[in-house]
This record gives C-alpha cells, sequence and structure tokens, in this order.
C-alpha cells in the first residue's frame, strides 16, 4: 500500500527538497507558498506541484509571475488550478 503525500513524512520531506531552485524569486514564491499550504495539499495538487518543478527555472519563473501559461505535459487543470493558487500565494 502506497501513503498518501499527507500521510507520509518522507514524501513530505522531498516535495520541499524539490521545491529548491536555482533562482531566488522561485524560492521565495515557493517557499511562501508551501509555509501556508503544504498540510493541506491534496494528492492531485502534489501531482501538479510536481510537474512545474520538472520545469526550468524560468519557465517556472514565467509561469508563477503569470507571463505565460502551462503548455505540453503541465497543461493540465489541475496543473492551472494549483498555479492560480500559487500566484495568489
Amino acid at each position: 500500500m502506497t501513503l498518501a503525500h499527507q500521510a507520509d513524512p518522507a514524501k513530505r520531506a522531498r516535495l520541499r527538497w524539490r521545491a529548491r531552485r536555482g533562482l531566488l524569486e522561485n524560492d521565495l514564491i515557493i517557499t511562501r507558498f508551501l509555509d501556508a499550504h503544504e498540510s493541506t495539499l491534496t494528492d492531485e495538487e502534489v501531482d501538479a506541484f510536481s510537474r512545474l518543478m520538472e520545469l526550468s527555472d524560468n519557465d517556472l519563473m514565467d509561469l508563477l509571475l503569470a507571463r505565460k501559461e502551462p503548455v505540453g505535459e503541465a497543461d493540465l487543470p489541475h496543473v492551472h488550478a494549483l498555479l492560480s493558487r500559487m500566484r495568489a500565494a
């Protein structure tokens, strides 16, 4: 049986580790979001977050600042929803 994100401390720690970025601006936005919402993220939101963390720093910054919208594998409803929450944080 696989534990959900919220029930598995190791998964939560990995999520924080993956959130570390090369651009300070990304780091600040993501850390602020996780500080406020990490404990309430659903598994679907964790999947969306993981997809965003696969992007380059510049692409992620463009998404977080609403300069662009997700494309390709990240162009999914739950990724758009999470981005909206992250932009508002």
